[in-house]
């Protein structure tokens, strides 16, 4: 597994406010609405259900037992709470929620590494609707995904997903269209070293869509990760970048990839 931990940031123009507001807002949910994790009734309030996007519906539900799909322990989750908004609307906040202070740490760390440079090229507003509209594709991804390969009368189709991986697999997208030269320091085989933005970005790709087909093809919350939402975000970065770059000032940093 590779381990991004920094990138070359030669060439960036602007200070990228956006990406700071994004990584303070992720920051600031876990902390002070999450409870740093154990606010459980907000979690599951305002997490996505792919039941309730399908169906339009808010459900709640009572706590109840289900099987750990790593440990095959059984474990008591909470029970999907009332949502105040509409259950569209989780398919937003959703994203901006996380599951422990691991998950949250991972998530910032990626994008404080790649997001400076996407927001650099797009400009504060174009790249702020860019994440935003990476995170919403990968949540529909997930939601559909689940719907295919688990049915719509599955228990799979009650379980919340959230965190901002989709909207940063869209960061990773456009970032290997943008620059898939540029150097990344990563952690690989407990060494530093610097690789193209291709391998690192590519790894972390393979290692999706391999672990995808152990989750598709059997437990579809496999380690309790959305690969689907990974997979749809990072395909949106790919496909929206250049449109989103449209009327932009190109320099020799932000070019793409033939």
């Amino acid at each position: 597994m590779v381990m991004p931990i920094a990138d070359d940031n030669t060439g960036r123009l602007i200070t990228p406010f956006v990406n700071y507001v994004l990584i303070a807002a992720n920051v600031l949910i876990f902390v002070l609405f999450q409870g740093v994790g154990q606010n459980e009734k907000f979690t599951y309030a305002f997490s996505t259900v792919p039941k309730e996007i399908v169906s339009g519906k808010d459900l709640v539900t009572a706590d109840r037992k289900v099987e750990h799909p790593v440990t095959h322990q059984e474990v008591e989750v909470p029970g999907l709470q009332q949502t105040p908004i509409s259950v569209y609307i989780t398919l937003l906040t959703s994203m901006f929620m996380h599951g422990g202070i691991a998950h949250l740490l991972g998530n910032m760390l990626f994008l404080w590494i790649f997001g400076d440079n996407i927001e650099d090229t797009l400009g504060h507003l174009r790249y702020l609707v860019f994440y935003l509209v990476c995170g919403l594709i990968a949540s529909l991804a997930h939601v559909f995904s689940t719907v295919i390969f688990s049915g719509v009368g599955s228990e799979q189709m009650l379980i919340p997903s959230l965190g901002a991986s989709g909207a940063i697999s869209g960061v990773l997208g456009g970032y290997i269209m943008l620059h898939p030269y540029r150097r990344v320091t990563v952690l690989m085989l407990r060494m530093m070293t610097q690789v193209p933005a291709y391998v690192a970005i590519g790894m972390w790709f393979a290692f999706q869509l391999i672990s995808s087909l152990g989750a598709f093809g059997g437990d579809s919350q496999l380690g309790g990760v959305a690969y689907a939402a990974h997979i749809g975000g990072f395909i949106a970065g790919l496909a929206l970048i250049r449109p989103f770059t449209v009327g932009t000032t190109p320099n020799e940093s932000h070019t793409f990839a033939n």
